[in-house]
């Protein structure tokens, strides 16, 4: 099928094929990334905007001496294609399969394992120290996307880079896009740079022109040459790069491999730092991604022809990011103090409505998660009720902020933190299964974690127009919850549900869920009711305070606590539960919990990876039935 692909079996191997049949090589890595995506589900029109670059960085370096950091990394499929890997393509982003994302465990030739923006830069200048230090003269390389320079960890990593005196290369892919449109000055700064062919036309008509001087032609030139940094200047307003202390060129053709390799080559005769202005097109050689590459960034498995997602929607379905958009709006409408902030996501997180209907009170700051955060806290500190939309994976990269310029001085700062829990298939770098831990640690935090749709609306007009407070809310990737709606009630702080039983009922086992994890939890006492064993069943709803008075009074009630979470079992509500009864003289009960290990978390289905460890109802019931906890109960496990 591919026929000049099929040629490539390791790493490079693309050196062996002909530069005439690079056109050839490049259509078909396109037609197995589209063909292997429309399967999967993953990255598409970032990577098919990277083909003939990353050909380029495969014909200059060698692996795996030569290093090359992918930022972010999802627009490394490419590259794994050229390292011999695309037989596997059909298994990326499947549980056991390819990572879709560089993976040192996973070859050698990913020198780094990436996921978040903004890093790479960082990571090189620390692989091209190690070298000189060393007395290596392998090459390193750095690929970031225009979207991640907004990021701070770029700025500080090329004021540093200034000092390095050896070769490092940063390839800035400019496809004038991250996920969503790039916004603010980077952007504008990098558009005036896309007009830097004027500048080298210039350049080369002016030097045509004075050779055929004679005698003044050549001085004149020389004199040109010396004060080429004034006519950048003149002609490039900023030269921020060159200003820095790296040496630009660009921009340069991205989909030009000869180009692209000679460009290459001249940078790393360089022995400073030198910053390559790529310009690619997102989406290329595939209509349907050139069109809508938002839509096809990351996209779940589709048909190719039509473009059109393979599993149909429920109709009448929402997921918990469409119901966030909706409610953010409703209250808006009531309530002009709201504004919405988020860190260059306005259509994962469901605010592309809050930013069409409230255009003044909508920010996109761009991947500046750090950033996100202190500037809502100065709105809130000027009467503005900012909610910060935020992914679980990328809100830890505030952490700082969040305890500093929020939590100290209770600013009323609502987070809403979307894609909590077990993510799925982009894997150890964006599972949320570590917000309960870091945000439960912080004084002043408020933490909930709504059972359904509804309950999350409850949530969302307590956090934004009752509570006056840092609050976060987290809530699930996917559809939202629609079960459980006939258990509903006031949400007061502090305060859980119960759903099955009372205070004054003695049961067998006390089931403690959180969020996602209460519907879990009352198939779990329904399975367990067929066994002749009861259960209380309680919706925590708020993580941070957790209802200490409800528990006080269910516990000695109970033989096993039981308590469920979609996070890590360190700092969790595992931990947080085990720790008030030892704290509160709760002996002689067993505290079972089913939370994830204190791991990161593969890639997979999301189905998969909870029976993997063990939080579906199934699993579940079955720790409870073998724990040999319980008394006689006439249980068949019991009977064994």
């Amino acid at each position: 099928m591919y026929k000049i692909l099929g040629q490539i079996e390791k790493p490079n191997d693309i050196k062996n094929i002909a530069p005439e049949d690079y056109r050839r090589l490049a259509s078909e890595i396109r037609a197995c990334l589209v063909n292997s995506v429309s399967r999967t589900g993953g990255h598409l029109a970032s990577n098919l905007g990277v083909v003939e670059l990353t050909m380029a960085l495969h014909l200059c370096l060698d692996f795996p001496e030569d290093k090359l950091v992918w930022d972010v990394g999802h627009q490394s499929y490419v590259h794994k294609i050229l390292t011999g890997r695309w037989g596997k393509m059909d298994t990326i982003r499947q549980h056991g399969g390819l990572s879709g994302f560089p993976q040192i465990n996973e070859s050698e030739t990913d020198a780094f394992d990436t996921g978040h923006a903004s890093t790479s830069v960082s990571a090189a200048l620390g692989f091209a120290h190690a070298a000189r230090l060393q007395g290596r003269k392998n090459r390193v390389f750095a690929v970031i996307g225009d979207g991640s320079m907004t990021g701070g960890m770029f700025f500080e990593a090329i004021n540093n880079a200034a000092t390095l005196k050896s070769n490092m290369v940063i390839i800035l892919n400019d496809n004038n896009m991250s996920i969503s449109k790039n916004v603010g000055g980077m952007s504008k700064y990098l558009t005036k740079l896309r007009t830097a062919s004027q500048y080298t036309t210039l350049k080369d008509n002016i030097e045509y022109a004075l050779k055929k001087m004679p005698y003044i032609g050549e001085n004149v030139i020389d004199k040109i040459r010396r004060s080429k940094s004034s006519l950048k200047h003149l002609v490039i307003p900023g030269m921020f790069f060159e200003d820095m202390g790296l040496t630009y060129i660009g921009p340069v053709d991205g989909h030009n491999v000869t180009q692209l390799v000679k460009t290459f080559e001249n940078a790393v005769n360089l022995d400073k730092p030198v910053i390559i202005h790529v310009k690619t097109k997102k989406g290329r050689g595939y209509r349907l991604a050139e069109e809508n590459p938002c839509f096809f960034h990351g996209v779940e498995p589709f048909d190719i022809r039509s473009g059109e997602l393979r599993k149909k929607r429920v109709e009448g379905s929402l997921s918990y990011t469409e119901v966030f958009g909706r409610k953010l709006c409703e209250m808006a409408a009531e309530n002009e103090r709201i504004v919405a902030v988020c860190a260059a996501m306005p259509q994962g997180t469901g605010l592309i409505p809050f930013a069409e209907q409230y255009k003044r009170r909508f920010f996109d700051v761009g991947i500046a998660e750090e950033h996100a955060v202190t500037f809502a806290a100065g709105l809130a500190a000027d009467n503005m009720i900012p909610v910060v939309a935020i992914y679980s994976t990328f809100l830890q990269r505030a952490y700082d902020q969040i305890i500093h310029d929020v939590c100290k001085t209770r600013r009323h700062v609502v987070f809403a933190v979307d894609r909590s829990g077990i993510t799925g298939s982009d894997g150890e770098t964006h599972q949320g299964i570590y917000d309960v831990s870091f945000l439960s640690g912080i004084p002043g935090m408020t933490i909930m974690s709504p059972k359904n749709n509804i309950e999350f609306e409850d949530m969302l007009e307590f956090a934004v127009n009752e509570y006056d407070g840092p609050a976060a809310v987290r809530y699930p990737r996917g559809g939202a919850c629609m079960e459980l709606t006939e258990y509903r009630q006031n949400i007061e702080y502090g305060k859980a549900e119960i759903i099955y039983g009372s205070t004054e009922e003695k049961r067998q086992v006390l089931l403690l869920a959180a969020g996602s994890m209460t519907d879990t939890a009352v198939k779990t006492a329904d399975n367990l009711a067929g066994e002749n064993i009861s259960a209380t069943v309680v919706n925590m709803r708020f993580i941070k305070p957790l209802d200490t008075k409800l528990l006080e009074k269910l516990i000695p009630n109970h033989d096993i606590i039981v308590t469920l979470e979609e996070n890590v079992i360190s700092g969790g509500i595992s931990e947080q539960v085990a720790s008030y009864m030892q704290w509160n003289g709760f002996y002689g009960k067993r505290c079972l919990p089913v939370c994830l290990p204190d791991a990161y978390v593969e890639h997979g289905n999301p189905d998969v990876l909870k029976e993997k460890y063990g939080l579906t109802c199934e699993a579940v019931t079955e720790r409870i039935l073998k724990g040999g906890v319980l008394e006689t109960r006439g249980n068949k496990y019991n009977q064994e």
